[in-house]
């Protein structure tokens, strides 16, 4: 005797094994980046893969707005930056998967923009924070503008997990782009706007 699986039990776990597939890419890019950098590229120039970063107000450095997000300032900063990246990261693609390419990309764009108009002359800004970001602000607003039961219960999950980053929007600990949370943060509120189902262009 034979059993077959369940249609819908098997569409969840296909739908599970793509968004493991797609976070692990994302953090495999990530480390394979930084251990390329420590190793190889820091040896070859100065500053290494650092330097292609957002350097604000500097027409190279807006380049940096696609490339900074996959750069980290060693093995500390990449550890720090990988599980919140994706915990979040998952609960952006929960509902849908195409969720979160398109907070993702909106991130980049406002965030990145963000920080190389306002950033600090001669400073470079990199990391995965301006996506993490940008996915807590996206849930964090998406249950107010749905506001639905699950988006809100999402919502109160993630104040109660990650609130208390948000102070590193303001310019209080050195070192740190408090420019790229800020508008990393902005961008996934923009994102969450965007994508809500009641909004008049959709």
């Amino acid at each position: 005797m034979t059993h077959q699986r369940d249609p819908e039990a098997q569409a969840v776990a296909q739908e599970l094994k793509q968004q493991l597939i797609i976070l692990g890419l994302f953090l495999a890019s990530f480390w394979g980046l930084e251990i390329s950098d420590q190793f190889v590229f820091q040896n070859l120039w100065r500053g290494g893969l650092d330097v292609f970063g957002i350097l604000p107000r500097q027409l190279l450095g807006l380049r940096g707005i696609f490339f900074a997000p996959f750069l980290h300032g060693g093995f500390q900063h990449l550890v720090t930056n990988s599980i919140p990246f994706a915990l979040l990261g998952w609960l952006v693609m929960l509902d849908r998967i195409r969720d979160f390419f398109t907070v993702t990309l909106i991130t980049m764009l406002v965030g990145g923009l963000g920080v190389w108009l306002i950033g600090a002359q001669n400073s470079v800004h990199i990391g995965a924070s301006i996506l993490i970001f940008g996915y807590l602000g996206f849930l964090l607003f998406r249950g107010y503008f749905r506001r639905d039961i699950p988006s809100i219960a999402v919502s109160l999950l993630v104040f109660f997990l990650y609130g208390g980053v948000l102070w590193s929007v303001l310019p209080t600990t050195p070192g740190v782009s408090w420019e790229g949370h800020l508008f990393g943060l902005i961008g996934g509120a923009i994102a969450a706007k965007y994508l809500n189902p009641r909004s008049p262009h959709r």
